[in-house]
């Protein structure tokens, strides 16, 4: 916890100044003060490369915002005006739109560390519900975007999509037509998105500090799962983890900036590049790679209302993680049986990411049942399963035990 800030400012004006707004001792108690586990490895750094792709995606999107139209008749003509006239339009929008694809990279990374070393577990549950509800926000956000080019994949995802809401009994047709602003997919539709597509960022940023906020109170997790006991389990945040923080995010920054200046296209789809037209049905509709993995479970089911059911529950389970682990133990460190499971679930993941680019249509089908059964299984029979039949290893005492004890002797 960041517990009473110890921030003593020195200028008479910072006095003056946190005497009425304590804003320097806030940041200071969160930021730099902040006792963090001295046993951090580099995949807890993400977290902070998402707060920089998050404002990197607010920053360009407005920029973008300046010179698009969200008309039918003009979005693709806009997009390529920004393209081709504005001074470093090109570079804005493929800073965009790799930064969508850089953020689920991130954030993907992020979910399967807290999966592997027990970050949801008590009394973390509120964090990791908060973590969802960000994962769903972007997942709007991104389909949102992914519509607004108004390219051939644009029209058509935009299409296939929202009609699975089609599927609801009773109040499902009507939910498509509000969404498509009428009967067809159209510029109603398109000036919705793009709305949604605005507002939702700013949705993320405050569901963000709540994240914080509920990070701050129960503290962070670590790779032993084991709570900080005494001052040596903890290092101030400044500079211990800024400084490492500090260097992920520039390793980072040059994958992104390789994507944004040698394959700025590769994660796209080149029918993008196509104006929509409605007369004209591509042949294979994909969304985007992030969302491959939910479509073939979406596909893998022949009755519609239940591939729905199936592609929402995929992500809301998630929300259950806390309770559906019955083990005491949080990481996988200590827990030989279940790592070995955390590495299946993680090649049925990236299966069935695979199988979503694939047609919809022989072995492929049923190999995605298959993964599909594999994925509700994980979470509704082995993980509650392992908790009661695993032996796991011993704890160590406290953190700085594990750190300093002989090598092996807590693995």
């Amino acid at each position: 916890m960041s517990g009473h800030s110890a921030y003593q400012p020195q200028s008479a004006f910072m006095k003056w100044l946190e005497s009425r707004l304590p804003i320097a001792g806030l940041v200071h108690s969160s930021f730099v003060a902040y006792p963090t586990p001295r046993n951090l490895n580099y995949w807890w750094t993400f977290g902070g490369i998402l707060s920089f792709l998050l404002v990197a995606q607010i920053v360009t999107g407005i920029i973008l915002v300046m010179h698009y139209t969200p008309h039918a008749d003009m979005a693709f003509d806009s997009v390529e005006h920004i393209m081709r006239d504005v001074n470093y339009g090109w570079l804005i929008r493929y800073l965009h739109a790799n930064g969508a694809s850089m953020f689920f990279v991130a954030v993907y990374i992020h979910m399967f560390r807290g999966l592997y070393y027990g970050s949801y577990k008590a009394p973390r549950e509120v964090l990791w519900i908060l973590g969802v509800i960000l994962y769903l926000l972007m997942m709007a956000t991104g389909f949102l975007g992914y519509t607004l080019p108004w390219g051939q994949m644009s029209f058509w995802g935009a299409t296939v999509i929202t009609n699975f809401f089609s599927a609801i009994p009773g109040v499902g047709e009507a939910i498509v037509t509000w969404l498509w602003g009428g009967y067809a997919v159209g510029n109603p539709t398109l000036q919705r998105f793009f709305s949604l597509h605005y507002l939702l960022p700013f949705v993320i940023a405050g569901v963000v500090v709540l994240h914080v906020w509920a990070l701050h109170v129960v503290g962070q997790n670590n790779p032993t799962g084991v709570e900080p006991k005494t001052p040596k389990d903890t290092v101030a945040f400044t500079p211990y983890a800024t400084v490492k923080d500090g260097f992920m995010m520039v390793c980072f920054c040059l994958v992104f900036a390789w994507f944004v200046f040698y394959v700025p296209n590769y994660l796209g789809h080149a029918d993008n590049y196509i104006p929509a037209n409605p007369a004209v049905t591509p042949a294979h509709i994909v969304p985007e790679w992030y969302y491959l993995p939910f479509y073939a479970i979406l596909r893998a089911i022949p009755n519609k209302l239940m591939g729905v059911l199936a592609l929402f529950g995929s992500i809301g389970i998630l929300a259950f993680l806390p309770w559906l682990d019955t083990s005491k133990v949080r990481s996988a460190r200590y827990r030989p049986l279940y790592r070995q499971f955390f590495w299946i679930f993680v090649a049925v993941c990236l299966g069935l990411g695979w199988l979503g680019a694939k047609p919809a249509e022989g072995g492929y089908v049923t190999a995605a049942r298959i993964l599909t059964f594999y994925y509700f299984a994980h979470f509704l029979i082995i993980l509650p399963v392992l908790g009661f039949v695993e032996r796991t290893k011993p704890l160590p005492n406290s953190i700085s035990e594990s750190i300093l004890a002989p090598s092996g002797a807590t693995k």
